[in-house]
């Protein structure tokens, strides 16, 4: 993973991870250790989710840079809709704190791609390889011939 993209991946990972901390010594506080179990379980969902995702993203970049834009918007639906599912399927669990779960996995996400937008907006990342242009503007122009008077 080159290291611009490990560093935004990084960049997103902290302060989610901080963010699911705090939700968990709250949900600790107010609902007890299943509620802090509840926070900590939403918060690895989160970063797991997101961070495959960027992962995925990275990679389709790479391999068919054509397709990113319409892979991210799908990416996020799906990730999304995947984090519904699994409010939806854990909502009257007794393993942990459900509403602990539920607060802190949009929490989470929210803080995710806040922090995801930032790193983007901070990096600074070429739009073109600088040594590929020197090398191709060698070779379009023309050697001169004659005098140059």
């Amino acid at each position: 993973m080159p290291s611009n993209d490990a560093r935004i991946l990084l960049q997103a990972v902290v302060p989610t991870a901080v963010a699911g901390a705090i939700a968990a010594v709250i949900s600790g506080v107010l609902a007890g250790g299943k509620g802090a179990l509840g926070a900590v379980i939403g918060a690895v969902v989160v970063i797991a989710f997101m961070g495959l995702g960027q992962i995925v993203l990275q990679r389709t970049a790479k391999s068919l840079p054509q397709l990113f834009q319409a892979m991210g918007l799908m990416l996020y639906v799906a990730q999304l809709l995947l984090l519904l599912i699994f409010v939806a399927v854990f909502k009257d669990t007794t393993l942990f704190n459900p509403k602990a779960f539920a607060a802190t996995l949009v929490a989470a996400t929210v803080v995710w791609m806040a922090a995801q937008a930032r790193a983007h907006m901070k990096a600074k990342i070429f739009y073109i390889d600088p040594d590929s242009a020197e090398d191709s503007d060698k070779s379009d122009k023309p050697e001169k011939s004659g005098s140059s008077s």
